[in-house]
């Protein structure tokens, strides 16, 4: 198997083409059967008009969108929500960290939260929370990067296919005291 390279960064834009390509990443990702709040069948329109509404968020400078691009496009995207009340402006909410199958298995994932992670500190967030399938892949890259397991949730959402699932809450400390 020959190495795969790719690149990561923040887009402060989307044109149609990303979002075309991060509808791409959304739609593998739904039909490989991870529980992303999508359900199957999953329509092209459904995961056009998440990413139109991402881009609003970004437009917007309520959320912080990443990539990952190989050779071939974009192959993963991690988001940091920032738009959260005023008693909490040193936290983020890591959100729909999404790898395509054809990237998976890399380390990619762990490259992406690592990227938001800094991009978190850049943005002075010193704590981040996400929540993640109980036991599913995403669970166990969060435990194997350090971040803090709280508590599962039993029936929080559904697979695509309709099983209900249970949740695990995470948070990251980054270092730093809350802003006063």
């Amino acid at each position: 198997m020959s190495a795969i390279s790719w690149s990561i960064r923040r887009l402060s834009s989307l044109d149609e083409g990303r979002i075309e390509e991060l509808a791409d990443v959304l739609i593998d990702c739904v039909e490989g059967g991870a529980s992303v709040s999508f359900m199957l069948p999953f329509p092209r329109e459904r995961a056009l008009a998440f990413w139109r509404m991402v881009a609003e968020g970004v437009a917007a400078g309520a959320r912080v969108l990443l990539v990952a691009e190989d050779g071939q496009g974009i192959c993963g995207t991690v988001q940091l929500v920032l738009d959260l009340p005023e008693n909490q402006p040193h936290r983020a909410d890591l959100v729909k960290m999404l790898v395509h199958r054809r990237a998976r298995k890399r380390g990619l994932g762990g490259e992406l939260v690592r990227a938001a992670e800094a991009m978190a500190l850049e943005y002075g967030r010193t704590l981040l929370v996400l929540d993640a399938v109980t036991s599913g892949d995403g669970a166990r890259l969060y435990e194997r990067m350090g971040w803090v397991r709280v508590g599962e949730i039993p029936r929080y959402a559904l697979m695509p296919w309709g099983d209900p699932c249970s949740t695990t809450v995470y948070y990251r400390d980054l270092g730093g005291s809350p802003a006063t």
